[in-house]
């Protein structure tokens, strides 16, 4: 078996940093995996829906490209492909005529409550059943944290 650097000789940040790609990338692999073998429902998909199924009001498209992890290009694509499998409807915004929102159809939340507990079945021997409540709550700490910073940080143009 080839021989890895133990913890000791990476620096925190370094270990710490690529604790959080491996994590995400691995997760993210199995959740797709999962959910495209199960709903034929890529995991970009299942992260558009995630956000429209967890809001109470149609979303505009400009806030789910700002929510989500993929660009607005991608967004618009997955808003795409959902609106043609019936998942979602796009509506013209009544606060502004440029603008469209976007909301789960009911065969949308149908097939999102049976993605999210494939997701939740998925990860949870990976993840949810290994870290306790303090762990869940410091995860949300470093990802608010990161993602405020992110936020706040000059655009450049």
């Amino acid at each position: 078996m080839p021989k890895k650097l133990p913890q000791a000789e990476m620096p925190a940040a370094d270990y710490a940093f690529y604790g959080l790609v491996w994590a995400g990338t691995v997760l993210t692999e199995r959740v797709d995996r999962a959910l495209t073998k199960t709903h034929d429902l890529p995991v970009s998909w299942f992260e558009v829906m995630l956000w429209l199924a967890s809001s109470p009001d149609p979303v505009p498209a400009s806030v789910l490209g700002n929510s989500t992890m993929l660009s607005r290009s991608q967004v618009s694509r997955v808003v795409d492909a959902l609106q043609a499998r019936g998942l979602v409807t796009r509506t013209p915004s009544a606060r502004d005529a440029r603008s469209v929102e976007v909301s789960l159809t009911t065969e949308g939340h149908r097939v999102f409550t049976e993605a999210d507990a494939t997701r939740r079945e998925v990860l949870a021997p990976v993840f949810t059943d290994l870290l306790d409540e303090h762990d869940m709550e410091a995860l949300g700490t470093v990802w608010r944290k990161l993602k405020a910073a992110k936020e706040n940080a000059p655009t450049s143009g």
